[in-house]
């Protein structure tokens, strides 16, 4: 496991450039506001459930998707 000790990394979540220090998908998801949510997440194309979320480490460049139910019809 590679320690980043505090600096940024870039990645692109729901389609737009983010710097974070978080290392994992459920550090991701938690700085992004939807830590109480229920939410589908995917990095770089493959689902990740929540169970493994902390176990998803993020790398430069990858390309996350968080995405939120919608109600209506």
């Amino acid at each position: 496991m590679q320690q980043r000790l505090g600096r940024s990394i870039s990645l692109v979540v729901n389609g737009e450039a983010v710097a974070t220090c978080a290392r994992t998908l459920s550090e991701l998801v938690a700085e992004q506001g939807f830590a109480e949510s229920a939410v589908a997440t995917a990095r770089n194309g493959d689902f990740v459930p929540r169970p493994a979320r902390s176990e998803a480490e993020l790398a430069p460049g990858d390309r996350i998707e968080i995405v939120a139910p919608r109600q209506g019809g």
